[in-house]
This record gives structure tokens, C-alpha cells and sequence, in this order.
């Protein structure tokens, strides 16, 4: 018995994080990872049974993971984001819920050939989206903040309505199945009371903790604990009144500590993402690998008719009616109409409502798992690999270059700036002093007059997010600060400080924890001298900076979306011959390849001539 948990476990955590690693590393959609990993140790080679082995505490456990995920997924919701994005969040929270629930029913009616009961029931399960899909496809798909902020709010808003719609329809599909009429009531008040407590349990919790974190009243080491076991807690208590309102909770409570003033939450929610990753790797592995034989053997043609059905005529024409007369673009509307995977929620639901339905004599009970299966898992590879090529054939997508921000705008910086550009990075420079931004914005930069530790920057940074950051002013400790920040959001070996003076040595006086990796050869003051006396910052390709018998020496090397930048605490740039090196050139060989017609620093044609003398691939 022991040998067979430590197998499960190993299989669902360590799978799971696998699965995780190797879509970032190969830039593969995790979810579809996960979902071939489930169907491999459960129906494949049956190394698991979920079901089995936990019995009905099963939906228990996965009903506990859904509420810490929406709730994790509600602290990502600032309604400031409204203000850009609000009347297509309504829209499709609204509006499009209802429309896809009544063509759903009539596709499960016209083309399943279930009865009317059943088929209302799977189109209130079809509405969810679901975050547990959503939000991994956002982190790789680098749309641009609104269409990404459309899907990322109708994905969590809808999540637990979706879910207490398909809990109520079930409840009354099971009461006019056994002829009792009169607890029809009954219900409909058991879901008015179940929504208002899951309300003013998730607003409560919130304030209670904004009171227990401002006024000093609990120490840092259990501000974690205290979230989770609310979380937990609020869920658990709202599910007493109806099934799922335990959902409404949680995800309410996680929306209103977002839009609280809460200080310290930020340093909470990279714990708490961290879980959730590990949870929603977890939990897919396992409803994947929890399916019965007997489900894929069930699949049909009538369902894989219902399931295009789902994909190209209930979603599209349901999004195109909510949003008539919206500021959506057609380009933002076909996106989300094309764009609406299934996840774990409509998974759970369909499981329970099949062992339901049958128990009552419904001969369709059998096909509505199949049938919800098989759109989860079509929406699910289909949109997981098309999302990324779909976005940017509609120019609604960030672009596939690596991003830098360099913070501190000065006139060597704007430089550096126009070079790293050149090389094919995407750069955004901000400073506090308008007139170095406007120089920035002169050479043809985007650049933003802001504070990089303000609100202000993080809201315009999320109009497109960066991958790198090189922080550069006169001081040190400032620069330190500015990496400390930016590290946990975007990786301690992609932030970057420059040394402002020779005399400090960052290295030995700051912890590395507290600090970016150190940039560059010398201090601010000597690059800045350096320019002033004519140097200037040019990409070519990098194999000629590598040559042996060159005196030039690389900056920044990027290739196929890397971009590396020169540190003592750093590998160097083998390994990156065919791409491209930022260089830092005197004023003689800045004056022989003027001479030699090559165009000054600023313009394109040093990347073009690099491109075709050296670089083969990026």
C-alpha cells in the first residue's frame, strides 16, 4: 500500500512539475503536456486510478484544489484593468454565459440526439472556460494586455458561475425526474441564499485579513497559512447551502483582496502562484488519468460532430452576438470566439453529473462524459497550439522577440538601446526626466517617463511585458533595489544592474539575493566618458566579435529569442557564433566603418549587412 501512494505520488507531482519544465523549455502548451501525460498513466498504461485509490473523497480533493486555484486566479483581477477592457469583460461574462449555454443545449439536442434534460445540462457545462487552461496559455502566449484581459476575466468570473449553473440544473433535472415539484422552490431559494453567503464570505474574509495585515495583528510567517486556510474555509462553508457556491467564495474573496490595498500581498501571490502551477499540474494528470476506458470507447461520431459543432458554430456565433455594438475589434472578436478551452472544472462536473443521472435511469448519462471529454480534450490541444500563431496572425500578440527594459534613459543608454534593437530585442527605457525620454522617443525608442518601483510603470509594463531588465543610473543602491523587485517576476538571471562607480564592488558588498548580475566592463561614469570622447555602441554579427584576432569585445548576445548579456558572474557568448553581438566601439573603428560605407549607428542596415554576412539562424 505504502509503495503504490510513493508511486502516485511520483507520478502526479514529479510528472506534473515535469510536464511543466518541458513546455517551458520547448515552448510547448503545458496543458497539452499534462493531458498526454494523464491519458499515459491512467487509461495508457495504467499506472494510476485516481477513483479507486481515493474513492468518493476524490471530488472532495479536486473541489478543494479548484477553489485555492480561482482564488489565486481572483488576486489576478484588478479592476483597474476594467477601465481598458470593461465592456468586453461584460460582455462576455454577461451576455455571451447564457448564449452559450443555449446553443450549446440545441447542438447537444440536434446533433448528440440526448433529451432535453441532458443537453441543457451539458450546455450549462460547456460555459466554463475555465483558468486552470487559460491562465498557462496566457503565460505563454504573450498576448497584449486586453484581448489577454477578455479571456483572463471571462475565464475565472465564469468558472464558479458556470459551475453552481450546471449544480442547479442538475439538482432540477433530478427533481422533475422524480415528480416533486414543490421543492423546485426549494432550490431556487437554496441558490439565491448559497450566492449571497459565497459573497459575503469572500468579502469578509478579505476585509478580515486587511485588518489582521494593517494593524500588525499576525506575524509574516503566517500571512500565507492564514490566506490558504481562509480560502479553504470560505469554500467549504458557502458549498454547505449548494453545491459549488463554495467557487463564488473563493473567487470573490481573491478579487476583493486584489482591489483592497493590501500591503504585502504581491510578495504573497508569487507563493501562492508557485502552488497553484504545482496544483494544476497535479489535478489535470489526475481527472485525465481518472477516465474509464469505457469513456474513450464511448466516443462516437455524433460526438465529434457535437465537438466541432462546440468549436466553430456555439462559440464564434455566441461571441459575435454578445459583442455587437461593443468597442471589441473584429480582430478581438475572432480571437475569443476561436479561443475557449474547457479545463478541469467542466471535467469534475460532467463525472458527477453522469454518476447522477444514470442513478435516476437516464440511458444518456453514459455519453455526457464522453461528450464533455471529448471537447476538453480537443479544445485543449487545438487552442493550447494555436493561440500563440493565431495572436500574432491577428497583430494582437506582444511578438516573438525577447523584451528588455532598461531603466535609466541616459544619452549612452539610448545608444546601447538603438544597438540591442538593431540585434532584433524589443527595448523600453524608462526614466524620471521627461527630457531623456523624449531623446529616447526622438531616436525612434519607445520609452516611459515613470517610476519603475511605481504602479504607474507595473500597469504600463503589462501593455507589454518584458523578459529582461538592465538597470543603469548613477546609483548603486537604487539599482540594487530596482533588480531586488524585478528578480522574483522575472527571473534573478534576467535582471541586470550596471556598477555606477569603480569604487563599490557589488560583488562583495551586496548579496547576490539583493542585487541583479553585474553588467559590462566598467562603471556608469566610464561608459559615459567613453561616449562623450566618440565611442559608440553598434550589433554585427557575432562571430567577427569573437574572432580571435579582433579587439572588439561583445556586450549583449542574442539568438533565437536569448538574450545574453556580458558579466562577470556569466558565461560568455559561445555557443552563440550565428547570432548577434552588441559591441562597444572606439571612435577610430566607428570612423574606419564610416569610411567603408556602412550606415551610422541608428539605422537598421548594420543588422541587415550582419544578418547576411553571419547569422544563420535566430
Amino acid at each position: 500500500m505504502e509503495q503504490d501512494v510513493a508511486l502516485a505520488v511520483v507520478v502526479l507531482v514529479a510528472g506534473g512539475v515535469a510536464a511543466q519544465w518541458l513546455a517551458f523549455r520547448f515552448a510547448l502548451p503545458a496543458i497539452v503536456i499534462l493531458f498526454a501525460a494523464g491519458l499515459a498513466v491512467g487509461p495508457g498504461l495504467g499506472l494510476i486510478d485516481p477513483s479507486e485509490a481515493m474513492g468518493h473523497n476524490l471530488h472532495a480533493f479536486v473541489g478543494l484544489a479548484v477553489a485555492l486555484i480561482v482564488f489565486e486566479g481572483g488576486l489576478a483581477l484588478n479592476f483597474k484593468e476594467l477601465r481598458a477592457a470593461g465592456q468586453g469583460v461584460v460582455r462576455l461574462t454577461v451576455f455571451a454565459l447564457p448564449l452559450n449555454w443555449l446553443f450549446g443545449a440545441l447542438a447537444a439536442r440536434l446533433i448528440g440526439g440526448l433529451d432535453w434534460g441532458p443537453s441543457i445540462l451539458f450546455g450549462a457545462i460547456m460555459v466554463v472556460t475555465g483558468p486552470t487552461v487559460i491562465l498557462p496559455l496566457l503565460r505563454q502566449a504573450r498576448l497584449k494586455r486586453r484581448p489577454a484581459s477578455f479571456l483572463k476575466w471571462e475565464a475565472i468570473v465564469n468558472d464558479p458561475v458556470g459551475a453552481i449553473l450546471a449544480a442547479a440544473v442538475l439538482e432540477l433535472i433530478l427533481l422533475l425526474r422524480w415528480g416533486d415539484d414543490e421543492a423546485l422552490l426549494e432550490v431556487g431559494l437554496r441558490l439565491g441564499v448559497g450566492l449571497a453567503l459565497g459573497v459575503a464570505l469572500g468579502v469578509g474574509a478579505a476585509f478580515l485579513v486587511r485588518r489582521l495585515f494593517v494593524a500588525d495583528l499576525t506575524p509574516e510567517i503566517l500571512k500565507t497559512p492564514i490566506l490558504l486556510a481562509l480560502a479553504l474555509s470560505v469554500y467549504a462553508i458557502a458549498n454547505i447551502a449548494i453545491s459549488e457556491a463554495g467557487l463564488v467564495a473563493a473567487t470573490v474573496f481573491g478579487v476583493t483582496l486584489a482591489n483592497i490595498d493590501v500591503p504585502g500581498l504581491s510578495e504573497l501571490k508569487r507563493f501562492k502562484e508557485g502552488l497553484v502551477v504545482l496544483i494544476v499540474s497535479t489535478l489535470f494528470i489526475v481527472l485525465v488519468a481518472d477516465l474509464d476506458t469505457d469513456v474513450l470507447g464511448a466516443l462516437s461520431w455524433p460526438i465529434f460532430l457535437l465537438t466541432l459543432a462546440m468549436l466553430l458554430v456555439v462559440r464564434p456565433i455566441a461571441t459575435v452576438l454578445a459583442t455587437l455594438g461593443s468597442d471589441l475589434d473584429w480582430r478581438e472578436r475572432v480571437l475569443v470566439g476561436a479561443i475557449a478551452p474547457r479545463g478541469i472544472v467542466a471535467a469534475a462536473v460532467a463525472g458527477l453529473a453522469g454518476l447522477r443521472l444514470a442513478e435516476v435511469g437516464y440511458v444518456e448519462a453514459a455519453v455526457i462524459e464522453p461528450m464533455v471529454f471529448a471537447v476538453i480534450a480537443t479544445t485543449v490541444v487545438i487552442h493550447g497550439f494555436a493561440l500563440p500563431p493565431l495572436a500574432r496572425a491577428l497583430g494582437l500578440s506582444t511578438g516573438d522577440e525577447p523584451a528588455v527594459a532598461m531603466i535609466g534613459a541616459s544619452p549612452w543608454a539610448v545608444d546601447l538601446a538603438r544597438a540591442l534593437k538593431q540585434a532584433g530585442v524589443r527595448v523600453v527605457l524608462l526614466d524620471t526626466f521627461s527630457g531623456a525620454t523624449r531623446r529616447a522617443r526622438r531616436a525612434g525608442l519607445s520609452a516611459i517617463t515613470t517610476q519603475i518601483l511605481s504602479e504607474e510603470a507595473e500597469e504600463r509594463l503589462a501593455e507589454s511585458p518584458i523578459d529582461y531588465a538592465l538597470v543603469a543610473t548613477r546609483d548603486d543602491v537604487y539599482n540594487a533595489l530596482v533588480c531586488a523587485r524585478l528578480g522574483p517576476d522575472l527571473g534573478r538571471e534576467r535582471v541586470f544592474q550596471l556598477p555606477a562607480a569603480g569604487t563599490l564592488d557589488l560583488a562583495h558588498e551586496l548579496d547576490r539575493d539583493w542585487r541583479g548580475k553585474l553588467f559590462g566592463r566598467m562603471p556608469f561614469a566610464e561608459y559615459e566618458r567613453r561616449w562623450e570622447e566618440g565611442w559608440r555602441f553598434a550589433a554585427e554579427p557575432a562571430a567577427r566579435a569573437m574572432a580571435p584576432d579582433t579587439d572588439e569585445a561583445g556586450l549583449v548576445w542574442v539568438r533565437g529569442g536569448r538574450v545574453l548579456f556580458e558579466s562577470r558572474e556569466e558565461k560568455d557568448g559561445s555557443g552563440l557564433e550565428d547570432g548577434i553581438a552588441v559591441v562597444f566601439l572606439p571612435p577610430a573603428t566607428v570612423t574606419r566603418a564610416e569610411d567603408a560605407g556602412a550606415e551610422p549607428v541608428g539605422t537598421t542596415e548594420p543588422l541587415n549587412a550582419a544578418r547576411s554576412r553571419g547569422r544563420t539562424s535566430r
